[in-house]
């Protein structure tokens, strides 16, 4: 006797639900991501408008100069800024993290990704890569001109 006749429809049975449960899961994962994509379950964000990027880029304070061939960067205010009376802390973006300082010490340094802080004193502090220790960015607080701190930064590395 054949093995159809003996098993009868059920190998048919078997393959149709098979085919059904694909085409259902088909169907959840097209509508699932259809729902996803569409924004139900995110916020949707505008673009910024020009007067916006303007104002923006007004307020950022400090810009980063290069120095001499050392490869010393010191950071000055943005000539934006400058007219203006300071007061207060001042931000200074540098290649370890960003350092807030004022007058009279630094407030607080915030690592950059793959630094850490390694010291950080009123006057002094190090950044210094995670991955080997071996280049360090070192800040000094210099001296204030009209009320804004003037923060210099050096880069090193063993291989000097």
């Amino acid at each position: 006797m054949r093995l159809i006749d003996r098993l009868g429809r059920l190998p048919l049975v078997i393959v149709f639900g098979w085919v059904v449960a694909a085409a259902l899961a088909v169907l959840v994962g097209v509508v699932g991501i259809g729902l996803v994509g569409s924004g139900l379950f995110s916020q949707e964000t505008e673009p910024l408008s020009e007067t916006d990027v303007a104002r923006a880029l007004q307020a950022e304070e400090t810009t980063a100069t290069p120095g001499e061939s050392t490869g010393e960067i010191i950071a000055t205010p943005s000539p934006s800024r400058a007219s203006e009376k300071p007061t207060g802390s001042h931000s200074f973006p540098t290649r370890g993290g960003t350092v807030i300082a004022d007058c009279d010490h630094i407030i607080s340094m915030s690592p950059a990704q793959g630094f850490a802080v390694h010291e950080q004193g009123d006057d002094e502090g190090e950044f210094r890569n995670v991955r080997d220790g071996h280049f360090r960015v070192k800040v000094d607080l210099g001296d204030c001109a009209g009320g804004i701190p003037n923060l210099e930064v050096s880069v090193e590395t063993d291989d000097d």
